[in-house]
This record gives structure tokens, sequence and C-alpha cells, in this order.
């Protein structure tokens, strides 16, 4: 009865698989923070994307993590050709062609010495405007190498309309801009710095959202719209469903949310400690943050839920 009446159903094609690549490897390398997730080698990535559309998830969205002696103060490894991400989107595609929809980060702090989401300024502080030059050359590597949607996740000012024009300017219209509109300065994302081997010291509150403000995304929404974004997302999801609602209720176009790393460790860790009933609890949040509006979901738990489920 339960079932028949439900008001919100969760379907594999709601999901998206945030995966890591690792440049030098030749094993994947797991994640400790992050229980079950790994850095993967090229062949374990294009695996995990097979088993993603086997199991009928609908997309999976890249992070590259290059070699340490890659990293330098302007991230120049996020725009070389034959840099990991650019390698990867190419492996998945030609793995899997149009069977996934493959989406790519598109920032800087994965290839920064200095670990932030941009370049800096002579004191020290993330310069915007040179940033966005940064992030249109991104852009173009990621659509040559054949990605379907870019996600500029560096809250830069005007980020979205820059890609956009860049994206446009060598015929690649088609490429989609996943705008992350709302992205919060969290304490939750302590995991995913492993995972991409992250360099910051200090934080980045000067350039994503305080948690204390809904206005701000508010703000951020409208200006992504008219900078051309194609989706707009949440992130984190679970501690900001608020916010989530209230842009689902606000738009017409597609709406993400991020089940981010720190999310996912809590869940884990606690039904690690037997606190808690893991497959139950997965499903419990992924419900919450559809219920609240995202159309697509990113999490970790993709292909495992997937499989899980079922088509229906």
């Amino acid at each position: 009865m339960r079932r028949m009446v439900a008001e919100t159903r969760l379907h594999p094609a709601d999901l998206i698989l945030p995966a890591f690549v690792r440049e030098g490897v030749s094993e994947p390398v797991p994640i400790s923070a992050m229980p079950g997730v790994v850095q993967h080698t090229r062949d374990t990535l294009r695996k995990a994307a097979v088993e993603a559309v086997e199991a009928g998830v609908s997309g999976i969205m890249l992070f590259g993590v290059p070699e340490d002696a890659k990293k330098d103060a302007a991230g120049t490894a996020g725009t070389d050709p034959d840099g990991i991400l650019q390698v990867a989107i190419r492996d998945v595609r030609a793995e899997v062609g149009d069977e996934l929809v493959v989406m790519s980060d598109l920032c800087l702090d994965e290839y920064t010495d200095h670990g932030h989401c941009g370049v800096l300024d002579q004191e020290g502080r993330v310069d915007n405007d040179a940033t966005l030059e940064r992030y249109a050359e991104m852009a173009q590597v990621q659509a040559d190498a054949g990605v379907h949607v870019v996600g500029p996740s560096g809250m830069m000012d005007g980020q979205v309309g820059v890609i956009r024009e860049a994206l446009d300017t060598i015929g690649k219209e088609d490429v989609a801009v996943l705008a992350y509109t709302a992205k919060y300065a969290s304490a939750f994302y302590g995991p995913f710095r492993e995972a991409v081997g992250s360099s910051l010291t200090g934080d980045r509150k000067t350039y994503q959202q305080d948690a204390a403000n809904v206005r701000e995304s508010m703000r951020e929404l409208a200006l992504d719209l008219e900078e051309g974004a194609d989706m707009v997302m949440v992130k984190p999801a679970g501690p900001y469903l608020d916010v989530l609602a209230r842009v689902a209720d606000a738009v017409d176009v597609p709406v993400a949310a991020y089940q981010i790393s720190g999310e996912y460790a809590m869940i884990e860790a606690a039904a690690e400690k037997g606190w808690i009933e893991r497959d139950k609890a997965i499903l419990e949040s992924l419900t919450g943050i559809k219920r609240a509006g995202a159309q697509m979901i990113l999490t970790y738990w993709a292909t495992e839920v997937a499989q899980r489920i079922g088509r229906g």
C-alpha cells in the first residue's frame, strides 16, 4: 500500500555518479574517508562507466587528479588537452558513447598548487576576472575532448556567461552548462579534499556562499539563468533542502543536487558502527533530496542504488 501511493519515486535515471580518475596509478586508490569510493585508473574508470550504464544511471561527473608535480599556480594541467581529465573524458566517451551523459568538473582547485578554485593576485586573493579567462580555456578543451555537460564549480562571478560564450565561439553550442548556482562554504567537503588530493590550506569563504543565507542563492540563480545556464545545482544537498526547494519552485530548467562527500561519509560511518541501517538510510536520504525538488542527484551511491531499485 505504501509503495502504491508513494508521492515520490526514486529512479536510476535520476542519478549521476561522481567519479575520480588519478594520473599515474596502476591500481585504484581507496579514499579512506569515503569507504567504497576510489581514485580510479583509466581502465577502472571505463569499467565504472559501463557498470553505471548497465544499472540505468543517467550521467557521470568526472574529476581529474593530476600528479603533484604537474600542479602550479595557474592550474595549467587543467587546460592541457592531454591532462588527466581530458583524457578521461575521451576514454569514457570511447567506452560508452552517448549511453551516459558525460559531465566534467570545470574548476582549477585540483590543478593548482595552492588548492584554490582560481588564480591568485599578488596579495594571495582569488582574482575573479583572471580566473574567468582560465575557465573559458577549460571549457573549450573539455568540449574538444567530447564532454556533454560542463559543471563550473568555482563560484566566480560571471562564470556561466564566459563559459557559454567560450563554447559557442568554437562551435560547441550543444555542450550544456550545469551551473553550481548555490554552492555553500560547507564543513561537509572534508573527504572530497582527500579524494582530489587538494593542496588547499584555509577555506573558500570569499567565493562560496554563507550557510546562513538563502536570498544570496536566489540572486545567484537569477544571474546564472540570465547568463545562459542550462541546468542549475544546489550543493551540498542534505543540509540545504530548503534552498533546493526554493530553487526548484523558482525555475523551469532542470535542477540538480549534489549529495557530497561528508554526507556520504556520515552514513557510511554510522552504519559501520551499527548505529543506523545503511541501505535504508541511503534510500531515505536520496528520496528526501528528490522530494525537495531535485530532478538529478549526484551521489557516490548512484550505481549501487540504481542496481538495487531497478529500472522499474
